[in-house]
């Protein structure tokens, strides 16, 4: 039994992410997302997933890539990575106490990290791939979400947008699930 329990992101996010960049647009905000993804599995170090975290500002929070085989850990999703990064970098557990938090993600997020998402306290999600696209293209079971999962957001005050940049994250997911790889 242990008692200290820490996971790491890969050493290249610092190089890959630039905090004092203003991410503006939802387009730029699911770019970084879907651009992670792709150094991920580009550099070995995990599966075909990204997320980050964006201040009311356009700045960058906390950044996530999916970690779950490199950390023997089931929980290491990209957006469970994100949401621990920002906390961490906030001192926050409920990220938007004081001010607006924007979760972007390469892919729609699993059943897990959707209940995640509301209780680590964002205000919008912004998503690439869809479910569908991650089940089809890759070996991933995303898990069982409500049939209305985006009513479900929306009415707990988080605002849902779909589709910014699917096609680029869906090559990434087509570009892991035909490597035959696990990382």
């Amino acid at each position: 039994m242990t008692d200290r329990i820490e996971l790491r992101l890969p050493d290249w996010i610092a190089e890959a992410v630039d905090l004092q960049r203003v991410y503006a647009s939802d387009e730029d905000k699911v770019a970084l997302a879907v651009e992670l993804s792709r150094r991920n599995i580009d550099a070995g170090s995990g599966g075909p997933f990204g997320a980050a975290i964006f201040d009311a500002d356009g700045h960058v929070v906390g950044v996530g890539v999916n970690r779950v085989v490199p950390q023997t850990c089931s929980v290491a999703h990209a957006e469970m990575m994100a949401f621990m990064a920002a906390q961490a970098a906030t001192g926050r557990y409920r990220l938007n106490e004081t001010g607006a938090m924007t979760l972007a993600t390469s892919s729609q997020p699993c059943c897990m990290c959707y209940g995640a998402s509301f209780w680590a306290g964002i205000d919008t999600l912004l998503i690439g791939a869809r479910s569908q696209d991650v089940m089809e293209l890759t070996e991933f079971d995303e898990g069982p979400l409500p049939a209305d999962w985006v009513g479900e957001l929306e009415r707990r005050g988080i605002a849902v947008r779909r589709d910014l940049h699917r096609d680029a994250a869906r090559e990434v997911l087509r570009r892991y699930g035909e490597s035959g790889e696990a990382y």
